[in-house]
């Protein structure tokens, strides 16, 4: 292997455009091999490049002088141009480190290191990964700072300077790894399920040869990593970042002289991050092709799109959830992610706290003290709200059990409870049915005229006229809220919660002022007024209201995407609006502003229109909505007073 030292001083001068570390394994070429580089190899004449030390500062050919890479009494390694004068890139060793004997050492695992005389590693370039992870580096989080090492791909197939995509540890968790696009995510490993430290997994490549992997992730009070290694005499091996986002797994096959690529992530688009939508899974069981299916007792939020293969809006639950609902376990899973985690727990424990929390809509456990060195550790996983990218693996030590909360399940016993009572209740009702008939028309004769004066009360507006508008009774909302559980609860703000619930098979959205909300009375009464007295495709549809004591509710219809903030800043989602679907909701927001403050029969201007007022339905299609803060002009009106600041800081 080349060496450089102190003594000799000198440098490895060749033609380059970048300094590149070279494997010496391989004797195929690489495509960077068509433009000069300063290579340290082991003499090969055609090699793979492994690690690049200049990516994003490659240097020009501008003269006929060659550029410069030396080992410096401070023993650092330092990249100069071909006139020595600039400095354009240097490993970081400090000055405490020097000495005249130590040396820089390519080593035959494909790490370039500075080693002091005593043997001591000074600096390597194992701690500064490119695009390709090879045996024995390491892929980490370090806990005080939460930031770890990444794999970076070329930007194509002849540029070494770092691409868009990039492949490490979660920051957030450090138990999962994730392959990115920019800041979006692309492909989700499953979350470390507590395997062997050393788990063996074969790769029989020919009838004589094979590869045996041992993985290993390592936990301790500063970092976590993940790392792997080979067993001895196997071919050489890697995994490998490629420009256009795939991460292979190759080994070289030195009879064909090529990479063999013996796996790839993501290996099917059912597998890309958040493909199957929210609720939804990637069955990958189902070969050749794996497939998106809902969890049980869910059904598509489309089923029209659903089967053209359209599955990014996920799933929905077909009843809604209680408190007392139990859960179902679903064994060979990949775990969603977003997920919070719990240390220190028993099994029981985990679902405990599970249990009790109504939001809580699933969890998972492992015991990883086996396969941790020198740790004791449990991991329980909870997840409150939607599950995303979640996978069905099968067979597999990198599964998990999920235990699912689903409606009509016993905590108790874990059966469905729903269908066994309705064959016990259902014959006693059919006895009971014509007596419960006949007291139903009876009370409706008498008191279905003062229950419709109840539900179309008149509501005062501003003086100028009184309102006749539709009235929920209170305890219709509670149900079809489930006494506003936390588990229907969709949204919340300075007003309040925002629940779903169905009221007569159709779905809602319930808008519940708190007694302390910023909105008061007022706006209340503003909102109800304006609302009802606008029709347009683009604004919000309020379908009624209830004020009842200090209870003041507002229902809407129901917009299954949200608001468009919600879209716009979650990585997992702003993905749906691609160029066409912006432009149209930009044309909706106007069209909903025009009719507003031109067409209507009042002349509307909000006062606080953001994005977190503009909801999306199920085409994306945008309403404008929360008209607490509007104001009324007169017809001939063109400015107006206001007594306080309003809408949103």
């Amino acid at each position: 292997m080349t060496g450089l030292s102190p003594a000799s001083r000198s440098p490895l001068a060749q033609p380059s455009s970048r300094m590149a570390v070279t494997s010496p394994w391989a004797s195929s070429p690489h495509p960077a091999r068509r433009r000069p580089t300063c290579t340290l190899a082991s003499g090969t004449a055609a090699s793979s490049v492994v690690w690049v030390a200049n990516r994003g500062t490659p240097l020009t050919n501008g003269t006929s002088s060659a550029p410069t890479l030396t080992l410096t009494n401070a023993s650092n390694l330092v990249l100069s141009d071909s006139d020595g004068r600039r400095v354009v890139w240097m490993t970081n060793v400090g000055a405490a480190s020097s000495s005249s004997s130590t040396e820089a050492v390519l080593l035959n695992t494909g790490n370039l290191i500075i080693r002091s005389p005593n043997g001591t590693t000074l600096w390597q370039s194992f701690d500064h990964p490119t695009d390709t992870f090879l045996p024995g580096m390491k892929m980490q989080i370090r806990y005080r700072t939460r930031a770890g090492e990444r794999l970076v791909s070329w930007k194509d197939a002849g540029d070494p300077s770092p691409g868009g995509f990039s492949y490490g540890c979660d920051p957030a968790t450090s138990i999962q790894m994730f392959l990115w696009d920019g800041s979006r995510p692309v492909y989700r490993s499953t979350p470390w399920t507590g395997f062997r430290v050393k788990s063996e997994d074969e790769y029989l490549l020919t009838n004589t040869s094979a590869i045996i992997i041992n993985l290993a992730f390592v936990n301790n009070d500063e970092e976590s990593y993940t790392m792997f290694t080979v067993s001895d005499g196997a071919w050489h091996t890697r995994f490998v970042l490629t420009y256009s986002g795939k991460l292979q797994f190759q080994s070289w096959n030195s009879s064909s002289s090529t990479w063999v690529v013996f796996g790839q992530w993501p290996p099917h688009e059912c597998n890309r991050y958040g493909y199957c939508g929210p609720n939804g899974y990637c069955d990958e069981t189902v070969l050749p092709i794996p497939t998106c299916k809902c969890f049980d007792g869910f059904k598509p939020m489309s089923t029209e799109e659903w089967d053209n293969g359209e599955f990014w809006k996920g799933c929905q639950r077909k009843e809604a959830l209680r408190c007392s609902d139990g859960f179902m376990p679903l064994s060979g899973m990949k775990p969603p992610d977003r997920f919070v985690i719990v240390g220190n727990t028993s099994l029981r424990e985990c679902a405990a706290a599970c249990g009790r929390n109504c939001s809580c809509m699933a969890y998972a456990y492992a015991n990883l003290s086996s396969s941790i060195e020198n740790r004791d550790l449990t991991r329980c996983l909870v997840w409150v709200g939607e599950l995303v990218d979640t996978g069905r693996l099968g067979a597999s030590t990198a599964s998990d059990t999920l235990y699912l909360r689903l409606a009509g399940l016993d905590a108790a016993t874990g059966k469905r409870t729903r269908s066994n009572a309705m064959k016990v209740v259902l014959p006693v009702l059919g006895g009971a049915a014509l007596i419960l008939m006949c007291i139903s028309i009876a009370w409706l004769k008498f008191k279905g005229k003062d229950r419709n004066q109840e539900k179309h009360k008149k509501l005062p507006s501003d003086g100028s006229s009184d309102l006749d508008f539709p009235f929920i009774r209170f305890e219709e909302i509670a149900l079809a809220t489930h006494n506003f559980s936390e588990t229907c609860m969709i949204g919340h703000g300075g007003f309040g919660k925002v629940y779903k619930g169905t009221v007569g098979g159709q779905e809602i959205a319930v808008k519940r002022l708190s007694r302390d909300s910023q909105q008061g009375t007022n706006e209340f009464r503003n909102e109800v007024i304006l609302i009802a007295k606008l029709q347009h495709k683009n604004l919000v549809r309020l379908l009624g209201c209830c004020d009842k004591g200090d209870e003041k509710l507002l229902i809407y219809e129901y917009l299954p995407n949200k608001s468009l903030d919600a879209t716009l800043f979650d990585d997992s989602r702003k993905h749906l609006l691609d160029w066409g679907t912006r432009l149209n909701i930009i044309k909706g927001i106007a069209r909903g502003l025009l009719y507003l403050h031109e067409d209507s029969r009042l002349t509307i201007i909000h006062r606080d229109l953001k994005a977190g007022n503009v909801l999306l339905d199920a085409e994306m299609k945008p309403k404008i909505a929360d008209f607490g803060m509007a104001r009324i002009f007169g017809d001939n009106q063109e400015n107006a007073n206001t007594q306080r600041v309003v809408g949103t800081l």
